[in-house]
């Protein structure tokens, strides 16, 4: 894992001089400080949890930090962090040995027979993928970040292990290289603290985002830690006078209320400051307080009691009880105006509400409920927490995307939403209902069409907000917009998107590969074979193919073809010289009808025909922008799939001379599917309203106007429009062209040509 990248880096091979003895006194010690920690556990698990420290022990043997320390103070630190959340003593044993397989050659099944198949599951997705090798450190992070996911699934102690795994690391990098601490401290605030935050672990959240702040800004961190002491001075005496102030309204109500202080972490003042632009003194919610009740009623009386001593902010109150954040987070937050005029956030819960809040699912533990059904509650929320991210690890297997993926759905900032049906969904911070879509059922998402928000129709495009009530509509033969990843924000919806665009280029990729190959093979007086590389009749031919163009199988090797990857001549002749081998021979009829079927007077079936319905592997080249009745040729691009371009256009021509095996016939169909883009130059007198006169001449013409530029010279006496028309073929633009000129402010339209 990416955490065992900090604990790796920091160990190393024993010097022999080390003073064992004094080691191994620290070592014991540390384990000492661990057993007084575990008096929750059964004399028999705490004795199993000896055991495994014993086995770890003999495995990190020799072994040494970079600060020195033997290795096994950090597993058994590790440990003491899961201790605290009164995880059981599978957990413990799982922390103790978490890098045993890495660094003893011990397997799973080694540990099966010692300690049992659940704890040799926790270690075994606790270990990072040593064994294999990965082009890139970034493939390396996310393929091992792939198999904690995986683990997670399976059982949400493995992430609460891991992230003590990665709190004690950032917590003794001080003797490791600059460079190494800031590259482990970036990766923990993109990965590990937003897991921790959607985890409700908002006590190790704090503290990884300060640490990786403290080793990634030093300089800013140590200003800002000054600065903070020096208010901390200065505004002493308003925290207390307001401290005073809300303890004395409480014991008048007769509430019975703990109360805290709460000071803004260094990451999150620097964040604001940065975000808004703000200097140190403009942030006025450094210190806040909380307010913990004994029941959930008292939440609110609490609040009343607050109202009425101070007054509140508008629209800095949030009701997180009523509303839980997705990671199980509930308070009642609002913020008074002191009589100092300072802003003082408050936070209103119940001791049950605190403790989720700070420990967030490791809370379920510490209940110390004797039923396992508990425990079985807690994996199952911990796993519907981050089913998002499962989702996206099975669509995606592009690492550098997954990654990316990963990181905008752990993005913390919400937006809390409602179906037509009142149930509540989080999503990130500028969520679309594209992505509202996808959150509900990939299959919603997919046929999405159009979208409500509070009966309203909107653009997909809308940004959603919080209480907004969302209703997707939805058509059997909708599919996903290419155009959607420009404003989709959460990694499910991207990667789904991707998925079904990726699959959907290779169906259309094949069914050309095929069009493509078999037409080259008639040029060879040969029909296709039939099958495939496991079976049917020309087996053993498609197993040579396969073979000689080093692709995986006949699917792979027709959608290259389809793509230009490889070139469909090339592949018939080697298939051509694999039947003569096996005694075929070309067929006259054949070759005679496709040398005539090929002649450039008679374009027939055999060419590849493009009727504009044939999906993202056959494009129209931009450069000449054709049209159905325009001559046309086509250019196999590599890895871009077909690309038509009018016989005209000079493009077209050096890109013949320079790649001329690349090009093949193709024809237009007599029945387009859609409408066709062209590029129109209108010149016109500037006048007021001429713009309205061109659209509305285009419009009853029966064509829509695409994309328009109107140039940068407005104070000329006349303006060159450059219009992009969506037409049906050329007959349709010329009527166009006709209606545009009868116009007495236009002074000449046409169409433009490629220079």
């Amino acid at each position: 894992m990416v955490a065992h990248a900090a604990s790796k880096a920091s160990k190393q091979a024993a010097p022999d001089t080390a003073p064992h003895g004094a080691h191994g006194d620290a070592a014991a010690a540390s384990f000492a400080a661990l057993t007084h920690r575990l008096d929750y556990l059964e004399p028999a698990d705490a004795k199993r949890v000896r055991e495994a420290y014993k086995y770890a022990d003999e495995a990190h043997l020799g072994q040494f930090r970079a600060s020195g320390e033997p290795y096994i103070t950090h597993p058994i630190a590790v440990a003491g962090l899961c201790a605290e959340w009164k995880l059981d003593a599978q957990a413990i044993m799982a922390a103790l040995m978490h890098d045993v397989m890495e660094d003893s050659g011990a397997t799973k099944v080694d540990l099966i027979e010692k300690f049992g198949a659940p704890t040799a599951e926790l270690v075994d997705g606790l270990t990072k993928l040593d064994k294999l090798q990965f082009s890139t450190r970034e493939e390396s992070q996310a393929e091992s970040f792939r198999k904690m996911l995986l683990a997670m699934a399976r059982d949400v102690r493995v992430v609460l292990i891991k992230l003590a795994d990665r709190l004690h690391n950032m917590r003794t990098m001080e003797a490791m290289p600059a460079a190494k601490r800031s590259r482990i401290a970036q990766e923990t605030l993109d990965i590990y603290a937003p897991i921790a935050h959607r985890l409700g672990l908002n006590q190790i959240y704090r503290e990884l985002q300060e640490l990786s702040f403290q080793y990634l800004r030093p300089w800013r961190f140590a200003a800002l830690a000054k600065a903070v002491q020096r208010a901390r001075g200065h505004r002493r005496d308003i925290v207390e006078r307001i401290h005073n102030d809300v303890v004395r309204a409480f014991a008048e109500a007769k509430l019975e209320v703990q109360i805290f202080g709460r000071e803004k972490t260094l990451f999150s003042i620097y964040n604001k400051m940065h975000e808004k632009h703000l200097s140190f003194a403009q942030v006025n919610d450094i210190f806040g307080f909380r307010v913990v009740v004994p029941a959930l009623p008292q939440c609110y009386l609490a609040l009343g009691v607050l109202h009425q001593l101070y007054k509140p902010m508008p629209g800095r109150f949030k009701d997180y009880i009523a509303i839980p954040k997705a990671n199980g987070y509930q308070s009642l937050h609002t913020t008074l105006v002191s009589p100092l005029g300072t802003a003082v956030e408050f936070q209103i819960r119940t001791e049950s509400m605190h403790l989720v809040a700070e420990k967030g699912i490791a809370a379920h533990w510490l209940y110390k409920a004797s039923d396992s059904g508990s425990v079985t509650e807690a994996q199952r929320a911990g796993t519907v927490s981050l089913q998002s991210l499962l989702d996206i690890q099975d669509e995606t297997r592009d690492s550098a995307e997954f990654l990316e993926h990963v990181k905008v759905d752990l993005f913390p900032d919400a937006v809390y939403v409602f179906t037509p049906k009142s149930k509540i969904l989080a999503l990130p911070r500028g969520a679309t209902p594209v992505d509202f879509a996808y959150a509900i059922h990939s299959d919603v998402g997919d046929h999405t069409v159009a979208a409500k928000v509070n009966g309203e129709q909107v653009a997909l495009r809308t940004e959603l907000r919080s209480g907004d009530v969302v209703e997707v509509i939805t058509a059997p033969v909708s599919r996903p917009n290419p155009a959607w990843l420009n404003f989709v924000r959460t990694g499910r919806a991207r990667s789904k998107i991707r998925h079904y665009l990726k699959n959907m280029r290779q169906e259309e990729s094949l069914e050309l590969g095929e069009k493509l190959l078999a037409q080259a093979m008639r040029a060879e007086g040969l029909q296709m074979p039939t099958g495939d590389e496991t079976a049917g009749p020309d087996t053993a031919l498609w197993q040579g193919l396969v073979r000689w163009s080093g692709n995986r199988g006949r699917r792979e090797l027709l959608i290259d073809i389809g793509l230009g990857k490889k070139i469909a001549t090339i592949v018939a002749k080697r298939l051509a010289k694999l039947m003569a081998e096996a005694g075929a021979r070309p067929d006259a009829l054949t070759l005679s009808m496709s040398r005539y079927l090929t002649d450039d007077s008679m374009p027939t079936q055999s060419m590849v025909t493009l009727d504009g319905s044939e999906g993202a592997t056959v494009q129209m080249a931009t450069c000449c922008r054709p049209i159905p009745g325009d001559a046309i040729v086509g250019y196999l691009g590599r890895g871009e799939g077909l690309v038509a371009h009018t016989s005209e256009c000079q493009v077209g021509k050096r890109l013949f001379q320079r790649d001329s095996e690349r090009w093949i016939a193709v024809e237009w169909s007599e029945e387009p599917q859609r409408m066709f883009d062209t590029a129109v130059g209108v010149l016109v007198q500037n006048s007021k309203g001429v713009l309205a006169k061109v659209a509305q001449a285009v419009s009853e013409a029966e064509a829509d106007i695409t994309h328009i530029d109107m140039g940068h010279d407005p104070g000329q006496a006349t303006i060159d429009l450059k219009l992009l028309l969506a037409v049906r073929d050329r007959v349709h633009l010329a009527h166009v062209l006709r209606t545009l000129k009868r116009s007495p402010l236009v002074l000449r339209a046409g169409r433009v040509k490629p220079q």
